[in-house]
């Protein structure tokens, strides 16, 4: 980590500047982006983070001087944008460079391992995520970095990106409620008939090898022909758009909902089942009461691993008008335009970051409310 906050500091540019959205960038070190003193300010914290990640051992001490140096560097980049434009530029695009994301990197893993050796309850990492996305959008609504280029291209944006985000954040969880509505009953099954399980695990492995593109493709032809019957055009069936993209979707959700349903389900004590047939209680009662209260935390694994697959895959459903963040990744690339790129990228990293975070304290707790 300190040879990362090194390099960003003396040979890695802080920002990069341009003379409009696509132009060629002009790259600024830490001293011509900053005014002399925010300068200063910034390597000194930078270097004291770098030799408390060298020297010091304690977890907290690592935690507070990472967690410094963010809340230092954060607000920088949005002040180099001003200090960089020359005044009533409208033109101008000022985005963050190397330095500072291997700035931004070193500090976010020297929290991340910091809150790892502490070792926090579900409920305190749930809190931590809270914060930094409390954090986050203070800075995103004081206006300190509406400066940046990333920001310019939301304001052009702001209806779209909400009502793309919308669309995201639908195909990706209900392409995941529909996997569980029908793969933890498909993964009972797969319990309760070992002849079968062999036969749909490995149909459902095959779904899962081909690559989304070409699922997204091969989907358009049915869903085409469905679009002329009346009844499937107003239920918004399409050969392009959202239905492929959550068809495809919701087929590769299947195998992680139902191989984890099966194998917590096979993972439940012999002897717990035995106790409940004893006690008398029925097939269905031993299932929903005993069974499958004991295989949650495996299952909510396997939901995990779907919702953030699907957050991620979802970005692909732009190139067959499925929407989503994917719009502005393909359309910044068409366009040779990194920050728009970054506009799509990068809420859909934050997504699958606070998803992950989130399912694993669920994950945690359910362990706990099990034993």
């Amino acid at each position: 980590m300190a040879v990362l906050i090194g390099i960003a500091l003396y040979a890695a540019p802080f920002v990069t500047y341009r003379a409009n959205r696509i132009a060629a960038g002009a790259a600024r070190s830490i001293f011509e982006a900053l005014p002399p003193t925010t300068a200063f300010v910034l390597v000194g914290a930078a270097l004291s983070v770098a030799i408390v990640a060298i020297f010091v051992r304690r977890s907290i001490v690592r935690l507070a001087a990472a967690s410094l140096g963010l809340v230092v560097i954060a607000p920088c980049v949005g002040l180099s944008a001003g200090f960089v434009t020359p005044a009533g530029n409208t033109f101008a695009r000022v985005s963050p460079a190397l330095g500072f994301w291997l700035l931004g990197l070193a500090f976010s893993l020297l929290v991340a391992d910091a809150l790892t050796r502490l070792r926090l309850g579900p409920w305190a990492r749930l809190g931590a995520l809270s914060i930094a996305a409390a954090a986050m959008a203070l800075l995103l609504f004081s206006g300190a970095w509406d400066g940046l280029s990333i920001l310019k291209e939301y304001a052009t944006r702001a209806d779209s990106f909400w009502s793309e985000a919308r669309r995201h954040v639908l195909l990706a969880i209900g392409s995941l409620a529909a996997a569980v509505a029908v793969g933890l009953p498909l993964g009972v099954l797969c319990h309760r008939a070992p002849r079968l399980r062999a036969a749909i695990l490995q149909v459902l492995n095959v779904i899962q090898t081909i690559p989304s593109i070409a699922l997204f493709g091969i989907l358009m032809v049915p869903l085409g022909y469905l679009a002329a019957f009346p009844l499937a055009a107003a239920l918004g069936i399409h050969g392009i758009g959202a239905a492929p993209a959550f068809v495809a979707l919701f087929l590769y959700s299947l195998l992680p909902v139902v191989a984890n349903t099966v194998v917590g389900l096979d993972h439940v004590p012999a002897t717990v089942v035995d106790a409940a047939r004893g006690m008398g209680l029925s097939n269905r009662q031993r299932l929903f009461d005993v069974e499958l209260p004991l295989a949650l935390p495996v299952i909510l694994a396997g939901i995990r691993i779907v919702l953030v697959q699907n957050l991620g895959l979802a970005t692909v459903a732009a190139l067959i008008g499925g929407g989503g963040f994917g719009t502005f990744v393909f359309q910044g690339i068409g366009q040779t335009a990194i920050d728009l790129v970054l506009l799509g990228a990068i809420p859909t990293v934050a997504l699958s970051f606070a998803a992950a975070v989130i399912l694993d304290a669920a994950i945690e707790l359910s362990n706990g409310t099990s034993q």
